[in-house]
């Protein structure tokens, strides 16, 4: 158990796709004595990176799933999670900054701020997630990290400054030199374990100077000691450490820090920033709400005291080959193996089995962990975002979980299968909250949902490999809708002679559209002409037709439904009569109606950077969109659509390549809308080619 909270870091490692996040924490691992030899992300050597474990991220060479690891670096506990890149799999990075006191953003040194270090940074600032930054790949042919330290400060807002300046760029990348210190370091031996020390270079002492200058105005306004120092020339190295660690942990200072963890250089420096800058947990403040006895919730701060009663959040489940693990954050209190925890959701007392600390895939075990700490509780049945506690009933604020924007249909190829599948999306659906499933009533399709094609593509994977089912996929049936354009009077006579008493009913009245979308019944029948008790058999009967027009095949909406008149025989008529009757009476008139198909529009908002504000709104006028509106914030553009739902598979793709991956696009249900006369015509010859062959 750790006992000094202040030596803890709880730090994720955050950005765009190919930033080399899984690169650099491979080389925190081998520098801290993690691991012994350094694996490459889609090795030569087949092995790939520590914390890419799952075979599907080393066959791809990219993070799917978060992996959590702990390691030690100059007597500091450190808990690191490694975090996917993709869009897709942003619910990853959601959880994760969560739970954390710290992040690492990490950024190209050629390719600068992308799509999902934007993303990435919005997440961070909806937690108050303090980070430093670390300019990755200055080994790369076009790097240029004062380039990307200035992106951050337009494009992130960020009050970025450089704490060091790279000695040779691209190939000829030889270390730092380092503005605190005024040292050039250089990282020497067979995997630049070796830091070498020296004066810095002739060429680079004026930049330097010049750097230090704006790097000490920037830290100074976080310290009255450290500006004073500078007015009397008295600086010191410890007061300029003070004065960054406190603008860090006011989320108003991103200290800038560079190198190439592929080539081995600036790694050991970015861990001294982390154990000197980012927060230790008891520099978070973190609540919860308590309920209280009358039914109210009271807002608390929780203290990190180990000595306080227990309060931990599970954020991240996951199946292992140790069975299910559940990512746990305490808190407060002592987490103690074999000790009974509360569930504060369902209130049910379960039992810690085993603990234990992970990396990557495999797990250490431990018997107790205390406030601060972040490890795994193993076959412990709860939900994601579940909180535990001692007896209370505390429960932590909920993560943000964006909706699924993209759907498919899957099919398993048996019954065997079938079984297979339905553990695997009841697993999938646990883990992942973005990741939804659903039995389409109309078409009885089993679909699921998630953030993009990719997304999906793995879980498809994942049911084929892992649980060894054979599915097939394909696009959802769009759910069309269909409704008359004018009312009609209908009269229909129902009358059957079948020996013995028989089936007799007459039914008269109006049948048209209504602006509610709703079925409407109303009966002004007098005179006991239809007697009061078939008058409900009336309302069922067409209920029972809209199920299906027989005009494209598809529910009927909008409808209204007046009863007039009708007769009815003493003996042979019955509610099962009169149900006939309408049933009869809607087929033969619904058509006289002028009925047209209708499509589900999507209320579509895509958020981008505003020079893509053009090929944003082609991409939606190339799929039938209205334009409801736009807005423009901050180099951000926002423009909302009512779009076609048929039209917009496949759309996450084209949105992608059409703005360099940098816009993002949420979707919901707005309404229903007559569908254009081409669409129309294919629906209409569907539904008779069905209907032709008994379907």
């Amino acid at each position: 158990m750790i006992d000094d909270l202040s030596r803890i870091r709880n730090i994720g490692i955050s950005a765009h796709i190919d930033s080399g996040k899984t690169t650099l924490t491979e080389r925190i691992l081998y520098y801290t004595g993690r691991i012994r030899a350094i694996h490459e992300v889609k090795g030569k050597d087949g092995v790939g990176a520590t914390m890419d474990s799952m075979e599907l991220e080393r066959e791809r060479g990219i993070t799917i799933q978060s992996a959590a690891t702990h390691t030690v670096w100059k007597d500091y506990h450190v808990n690191i999670i490694d975090t996917p890149g993709h869009v897709d799999f942003t619910i990853e990075v959601e959880r994760a900054l969560k739970v954390l006191d710290g992040a690492v953003l990490v950024l190209c040194a050629v390719a600068g701020v992308q799509s999902q270090s934007i993303t990435v940074d919005r997440q961070m600032k909806r937690y108050n997630v303090p980070r430093i930054a670390f300019v990755n790949k200055c080994d790369r042919s076009g790097a240029n990290p004062a380039r990307v330290t200035e992106q951050l400060r337009e494009k992130l807002k960020h009050n970025a400054v450089m704490m060091q300046i790279p000695i040779g760029l691209e190939a000829e990348l030889e270390g730092v030199v380092d503005l605190v210190t005024m040292k050039a370091i250089r990282f020497e031996g067979e995997n630049g374990e070796n830091i070498v020390e020296s004066e810095i270079p002739a060429a680079l002492q004026v930049e330097a100077a010049a750097r230090r200058e704006a790097m000490l105005d920037a830290v100074s306004m976080f310290s009255d000691d450290l500006m004073e120092a500078i007015l009397e020339e008295t600086v010191t190295e410890e007061m300029i450490h003070a004065a960054i660690r406190n603008g860090v942990l006011a989320n108003e200072l991103t200290p800038v820090y560079m190198g190439s963890a592929y080539k081995n250089k600036g790694v050991q420096l970015l861990l001294n920033a982390v154990l000197e800058y980012l927060p230790s947990p008891t520099d978070i403040e973190n609540t919860a709400l308590k309920m209280l006895p009358g039914g109210e919730e009271e807002e608390f701060i929780l203290s990190n005291d180990p000595e306080a009663p227990l309060v931990c959040n599970a954020f991240k489940l996951e199946e292992g080959p140790y069975g299910q693990l559940t990512y746990v954050r305490i808190y407060e209190g002592i987490l103690q193996k074999g000790s009974d925890i509360y569930n504060s959701r369902t209130g049910k007392k379960v039992k810690v089995g085993r603990l234990g600390r992970m990396h990557a895939d495999e797990m250490e075990e431990i018997t107790e962990a205390s406030a601060g700490d972040i490890i795994a509780l193993f076959g412990v049945d709860c939900a994601s975002g579940d909180t535990f506690t001692s007896g209370e009933r505390i429960s932590l604020s909920s993560m943000h979980v964006p909706e699924p924007v993209v759907s498919l249909a899957v099919q398993p190829e048996d019954a065997k299968a079938a079984d297979r599948m339905s553990k695997a999306l009841h697993r999938f659906t646990r883990e992942d909250p973005t990741f939804r499933t659903a039995v389409d009533d109309e078409t009885g399709d089993t679909l699921i949902s998630g953030m993009g094609e990719l997304h999906l593509e793995v879980y498809i994977e994942r049911i084929k490999r892992e649980f060894n089912a054979n599915v097939e996929t394909g696009a959802p049936q769009v759910k069309y809708r269909e409704t008359m354009t004018e009312a009609v009077d209908f009269d229909y006579t129902h009358k059957k002679q079948t020996g013995g008493s028989g089936q007799y009913a007459k039914v008269q009245g109006t049948m048209g559209p209504n602006d509610k979308g709703d079925f409407e019944f109303e009966s002004k029948v007098v005179g006991g002409n239809i007697p009061t008790e078939y008058i409900g058999a009336c309302k069922k009967g067409f209920e029972m037709s809209i199920d299906e027009g027989s005009f494209i095949g598809h529910p009927v909406q909008g409808l209204s439904v007046t009863l007039r008149d009708g007769n009815s025989h003493a003996v042979d008529s019955s509610d099962m009569a009169f149900m006939v009757a309408c049933r009869q009476a809607f087929r033969e008139f619904y058509l006289k109606g002028k009925p047209v198909a209708l499509e589900p529009l999507m209320l579509v908002s895509i958020e981008g950077p505003t020079e893509f504000q053009g090929d944003i709104i082609k991409t939606l006028m190339q799929r039938r969109g209205v334009i409801v509106g736009t807005t423009e914030d901050e180099g951000f553009i926002r423009v909302d659509a009512n779009v076609p739902l048929a039209e917009m598979f496949g759309y996450a793709s084209v949105l992608r390549s059409a703005t360099q991956g940098k816009a993002e696009f949420t979707m919901e249900f707005a309404r229903y809308a007559p569908a254009p006369a081409e669409v129309a015509e294919e629906l209409v010859k569907s539904y008779q080619e069905r209907r032709a062959q008994g379907r």
